[in-house]
């Protein structure tokens, strides 16, 4: 089948009926969405599997309360993720009704060959985990899940014991643990050196690189992939760089836009796997998923994006 730059025809033409359905609401698609024709992707360090750099996050945004005009919104947005080549979407318990929400928009979806399904385990007890993750599975609507996390270190030697027994018997494919908000960051570590996880997710963002010592280390050095949440600490990033100009120099890694420039600082780790930005916005999901095409910075070019951030 003929090609425009990474798609299809048939994904060019509905990712053109896609940005048509959203016209009403007044977006757009960027001028740079077909800029470049390669994705960039990273191995999960125990299988060489490659991700996808940019996911989707749930938190907060996939709490729909069954609004229609909402869930009409992130049917676009999921649409839009899925037709720019999207794989992880991350979820949890914890979100409210967002897995319910992947639940009711997952069948509606194109494209969705490529989903890494994601979410976590958030209660106290054995049997409670158990039901919980059972339930999950049930609301996603699908046979089972490809990445398994224990939310916030719940109870997470009880958990540990279910999931190394579900991954055995084939019920889930990778074991996690996750942190958010610099929580727990020494019991982690502590977790990370002595467990055999596949992934750990936790905060990262270039205001915050508390987790680059010792966590990201630790996670490189047990061959452990890792996502990155919150990579624009809720917003704030963009109110620090409100009205200032992107660089020239940020096109050498094909990077567009501050929301980018953001991504692609943290994705350039070596020990980071994917980010999992989460929107409502079809605007930004198409701006998050140019993150994750064409290159990515140096070491070198990192250390300018931090000092040309910092001097702000």
């Amino acid at each position: 089948m003929a090609k425009i730059g990474n798609y299809t025809r048939r994904q060019f033409i509905r990712m053109a009926s896609t940005m048509a359905g959203a016209a009403a609401t007044g977006l757009i698609l960027p001028h740079n969405v077909f800029a470049s024709s390669t994705q960039i992707r990273k191995a999960i360090p125990k299988t060489g599997e490659k991700l996808p750099v940019i996911g989707m996050g749930t938190s907060r945004t996939f709490d729909s309360n069954d609004d229609s005009e909402t869930l009409l919104r992130l049917q676009q947005v999921t649409q839009t993720f899925f037709d720019m080549g999207g794989g992880m979407i991350d979820s949890s318990p914890m979100y409210g009704s967002a897995q319910q929400v992947i639940g009711q928009l997952l069948p509606k979806m194109t494209g969705t060959k490529n989903l890494f399904s994601a979410t976590k385990v958030w209660i106290d007890g054995k049997i409670e985990g158990i039901d919980q993750m059972e339930q999950s599975r049930t609301l996603w609507g699908i046979k089972n899940f490809d990445l398994m996390q224990i939310h916030n270190l719940v109870d997470w030697e009880t958990h540990l014991e279910t999931l190394k027994q579900m991954k055995a018997d084939g019920k889930i494919r990778y074991i996690g643990i996750t942190t958010s908000h610099g929580r727990f960051h020494s019991e982690l570590s502590d977790i990370l050196k002595s467990e055999d996880f596949d992934f750990v997710q936790l905060s990262y963002n270039i205001a915050n690189r508390d987790v680059e010592s010792p966590l990201l280390s630790i996670a490189q050095d047990k061959g452990i992939a890792v996502i990155v949440n919150r990579p624009y600490q809720r917003g704030n990033l963009f109110q620090k760089v409100r009205g200032k100009t992107l660089p020239d120099w940020t096109k050498e890694f094909d990077c567009h836009s501050w929301g980018q420039y953001f991504l692609k600082y943290v994705v350039s780790h070596p020990a980071v796997t994917c980010a999992i930005p989460a929107t409502t916005k079809v605007k930004h999901m198409k701006d998050n998923m140019q993150a994750g095409y064409g290159s990515l910075p140096t070491a070198k070019q990192r250390i300018k994006m931090l000092k040309y951030f910092e001097s702000l």
